[in-house]
């Protein structure tokens, strides 16, 4: 038998002896380990340091066992366990379900600050723009973008020199020599105020529903009127509140149903007689989807309405509805990421058969190809409603500009 190694105190630095006594602990710990007695016990002993089950090789048991209890230790108990799900088959890339390992995070958010899952691409472009799957969920209270954020030239056939209504005391005394150039702002964005209200899972492939809240201002501005000293022609105030509920209803051709809606507008101008316009509406929306491969998708959204009565003298543009239209549908083609074309439809429902027709084309400017929140916009627009005071003029618009999207 060996004699047992002795070492002098006086003989070590104040470094070495700091070294040997760290030594000696863990080595103790690890025995103790080693000999620890009945497995339940051990199951509720402290969790050692990942040094001490290094201590341990001689007892591969003993060693697993006592990683496994520090591996414990680290886990929080309030995030999910490692989970199988599967993911489903993509039928437009031929790639068969297969079973994916759903491992907890120690961040919730990705590097650009949105929860993990925000604008996730494995997911369709409406599931992405309406959150209607958890992982596609962006949370609450966090601002998005709506309709087109928008600064363009806008040319047109005619302009409203001196507004009207059929109301009393809504017409303008006097004409204002406007130019028809001018420029067009638009602002939109929209908050999910709560998600999970009638429909909610744990799953991240599984629908929830959402309330939201949408702004948008349109504004026309005579920047080149210096006659006028470039007044804002008119501005659109419209805020929307909105409910989704989410779907996957298989459609012939591909098409799936994906959502149906309920919203309640107010749009007015903030004007004050005799230029004051404003309604209210109440609508019920659908849309549905093709995919047709990556980055491509076809999408279409109606949505008809029921305007809010109000009594003859409050009344800022009676029979507003017969002009602008009491029903919408839009269809959109996505191209590619970058490339997208889209066609509004407007009708109101009567023999008269007023409305509109809205013409979008959006391309990313070729410099910056993967920023696909920037586009080119070209727009034209042909029929009422164009803007409140124009609500019962018929009028062709061609804008050009530039415009933030998926945001």
């Amino acid at each position: 038998m060996a004699a047992p190694m002795t070492l002098k105190l006086s003989t070590l630095t104040p470094r070495q002896l700091c070294a040997h006594l760290m030594s000696a602990g863990l080595l103790a710990g690890g025995l103790a380990q080693a000999q620890s007695a009945p497995a339940d016990a051990a199951a509720s002993a402290p969790s050692p340091g990942w040094q001490a089950c290094q201590t341990l090789k001689a007892d591969a048991t003993a060693q697993l066992a006592c990683f496994q209890r520090w591996a414990d230790s680290q886990s929080r108990t309030d995030r999910p366990a490692p989970s199988l799900t599967t993911a489903p088959a993509n039928t437009a890339t031929g790639q068969p379900a297969t079973q994916v390992l759903l491992l907890p995070t120690l961040n919730t958010e990705s590097p650009d600050g949105k929860p993990i899952g925000c604008k996730n691409n494995q997911y369709s472009e409406l599931s992405k723009f309406w959150e209607l799957q958890r992982g596609t969920d962006c949370d609450t209270f966090a601002l998005r973008g709506y309709r087109p954020i928008s600064l363009a030239v806008v040319a047109s056939d005619s302009v409203n020199e001196q507004p009207s209504s059929t109301a009393a005391d809504h017409t303008a005394l006097t004409a204002l020599p406007y130019k028809r150039t001018e420029k067009k702002i638009q602002l939109s964005i929209r908050t999910k105020l709560a998600k999970g209200l009638l429909k909610s899972s744990p799953e991240d492939s599984a629908d929830h529903d959402s309330l939201w809240f949408g702004y948008t201002q349109k504004s026309y501005w005579q920047l080149f009127n210096t006659g006028l000293s470039r007044p804002f022609r008119v501005t659109d105030h419209e805020p929307e509140l909105i409910y989704i509920f989410p779907h996957q209803v298989p459609l012939a051709g591909g098409w799936s149903y994906r959502l149906s809606g309920l919203g309640l507008v107010h749009q007015s101008n903030g004007q004050a007689l005799p230029l004051s316009r404003s309604w209210n509406r109440v609508y019920l929306m659908g849309a549905a989807e093709k995919v047709l491969g990556q980055d491509a998708s076809l999408t279409l959204q109606g949505r008809v309405w029921n305007r809010v009565h109000e009594s003859s003298g409050d009344d800022d543009n009676p029979g507003i509805e017969d002009y602008v239209g009491r029903a919408e549908l839009t269809g959109s083609w996505q191209i590619s990421k970058s490339h997208t074309l889209g066609l509004t439809l407007r009708h109101s429902l009567r023999k008269d058969a007023r409305g509109s027709a809205r013409l979008d084309w959006m391309l990313a400017p070729a410099s910056s190809p993967n920023y696909t929140g920037l586009r080119y916009h070209l727009q034209f627009f042909s029929g009422y409603g164009d803007s409140l005071l124009d609500y019962n003029r018929k009028r062709q618009v061609l804008s050009v500009g530039m415009s933030l999207v998926d945001w």
